[in-house]
């Protein structure tokens, strides 16, 4: 295939897409209250509005980004745990320019910050004595203030006549937010003993969480397995160390959590059996790496390994092999399609691994074209059974590419979906590679197979997999109407459609969007829908 005849998109991703420059990562701080309970520890975790755009529907404990009015709070006492200077525990998977952007161990303002989130989110307040505490429904009236941006932190302190005490918090770890998205966080924890004699109780005010509940580690982390909860590597692991050893004998596990990585970086695993390694790539931005994925729990399979760069192909190798030594078999390695950003380390793993490459076959045929074989195919519908009783149910999802494929984990509900979404940026269909027709019955092929948690090509999980998929066709469907308006209205070239249909995209993405009006325009033409009287 000659270069000439390669779809844009593709052009694009071959020759090198510029990484934009990385931001600063926001300091931010949570706290999880625990308590001994009638059976053994408890702690307080709390459910995120479904609604929320970022990791809606997920569990957490109470906590969030500082704020720069948080350093200017007083805050009494000192916490717990390592000594500030030792408060610098390992953050695996950081390139060079992301370290050099780390702020100070401790913050000014981050632990204000933690116990602004702590009283924002749930209603309470370490403070020095409790004696000083006013009423609960002032308490109350106080929270919703701050829960409504009517009041910072600092006034409401003062309107209470309160300090807040960080004295009975104890440090407990440092983590950095995968790169998944352009914004990340560097996150301390703190551990908070609550009992229950203390005045106050934690109680959520619905908006931007659901709910919240004290639970056994060991049964947070039941729901977990069971794939009734979703939620982040570092809660999971402060779960599963609380679990075994509690506040305080895991401390130390919970100070430096090396055990929790996979090789050079972090284990992130969202759901189980979904392990993903974001690995940068030359994509399309504002996505700046590409999710390869371990799929399976003792026999896995590895997908779209992503990384053309040897230093990410390093990377990739070194989590593979450490997923090796905790018990994983890789049996092969699968493509969800032949896009460079999702292939570029291909021919390193399977020689490294010594397993078989499988594809759909005009996935095969695209990549034989540019000298890569693969060693065999898979087909739509066909069911895998990876170990004893982890099913996959391979998917043909053509629109972005002729051969795209899903995989389903039929146990969880979890649905890697290659490029059919995006968790950040959009999607191209570019023909005549790209088939907007397709890409459509794909989108509504998955809604009807309703999967619970999509696991995409780019960016972070997505819990509400319907909500997501229907959001995408229904985008689709309105901008496809608003190009069908200004064909009807007079504008029949693409460049007269494109400033009418596209008015709401930078100009400096409109070559892009040119290829997907063509792909709308001729699923139009084919369904008759630009012919004259219609």
């Amino acid at each position: 295939m000659t270069s000439s005849s390669r779809p844009l998109y593709e052009k694009l991703l071959a020759g090198g897409v510029p990484t934009p420059p990385t931001k600063p990562p926001r300091a931010s701080a949570s706290v999880i209250p625990w308590r001994q309970g009638a059976n053994g520890v408890e702690v307080y975790w709390v459910r995120r509005s479904p609604e929320l755009a970022f990791m809606g529907g997920w569990h957490a404990f109470p906590g969030g980004g500082m704020s720069r009015r948080d350093a200017g709070v007083h805050v009494a006492g000192e916490p717990g745990g390592q000594a500030p200077d030792g408060w610098t525990a390992p953050l695996p998977g950081l390139d060079e320019s992301a370290r050099e952007q780390l702020g100070p161990d401790l913050p000014p303002g981050i632990l204000a910050c933690a116990l602004r989130e702590l009283f924002e989110e749930i209603g309470i307040l370490p403070v020095t004595s409790e004696s000083d505490l006013p009423a609960e429904d002032v308490l109350a009236g106080a929270q919703q203030s701050l829960l409504n941006k009517d009041k910072d932190f600092a006034t409401v302190l003062a309107d209470l006549d309160l300090v807040p005490n960080a004295g009975d918090l104890v440090f407990a770890g440092r983590w950095m937010t995968p790169p998944l998205a352009p914004m990340r966080f560097d996150n301390r924890f703190f551990l908070l003993e609550w009992s229950p004699e203390r005045q106050l109780q934690p109680q959520v005010i619905p908006g931007e969480l659901a709910d919240g509940e004290w639970i056994a580690p060991s049964a947070a982390l039941a729901r977990w397995k069971a794939a009734e909860v979703i939620t982040a590597p570092p809660i999971l692991h402060l779960l599963r160390v609380l679990a075994e050893d509690g506040p305080i004998d895991g401390l130390s596990r919970l100070v430096d959590p090396e055990e929790a990585d996979i090789g050079p970086m972090r284990r992130i695993e969202f759901r189980p059996g979904v392990i993903l390694l974001p690995l940068r790539t030359a994509t399309l931005p504002p996505a700046t790496h590409t999710n390869s994925y371990l799929f399976g729990r003792e026999e896995v399979v590895l997908v779209d390994p992503a990384p053309d760069d040897p230093a990410e192909i390093d990377v990739l190798r070194q989590a593979v092999a450490a997923a090796q030594s905790q018990g994983r078999r890789v049996r092969a390695i699968w493509l969800t399609h032949h896009h460079a950003d999702h292939i570029g380390a291909v021919a390193a793993l399977r020689e490294m691994l010594n397993v078989p490459v499988l594809a759909h076959e005009k996935t095969a045929a695209r990549l034989q074209a540019f000298g890569l074989s693969m060693d065999g195919e898979l087909q739509d519908d066909e069911r895998v059974v990876l170990g004893e009783d982890f099913a996959v149910r391979v998917l043909h999802t053509p629109g972005h590419t002729r051969g795209h494929l899903a995989f389903y984990d039929e146990t969880h509900g979890s649905l890697l979906i290659g490029d059919l979404i995006a968790g950040i940026g959009t999607i191209v269909v570019d023909p005549p590679e790209g088939d907007m027709d397709e890409y459509l019955a794909s989108l509504e092929r998955m809604i009807e197979l309703a999967p619970r948690t999509l696991f995409p090509g780019h960016g972070p999980a997505q819990l509400q997999a319907v909500a997501k998929l229907t959001e995408y066709r229904d985008h689709r469907l309105w901008r496809e109407a608003r190009i069908l308006k200004a064909y009807r209205g007079g504008a029949k070239t693409p460049a007269e459609i494109l400033p009418l249909a596209y008015d709401d995209v930078p100009p400096q993405v409109h070559p892009i969007a040119e290829r997907q009006l063509l792909a709308h325009l001729e699923r139009l033409r084919h369904h008759g829908d630009l012919e004259e009287g219609r």
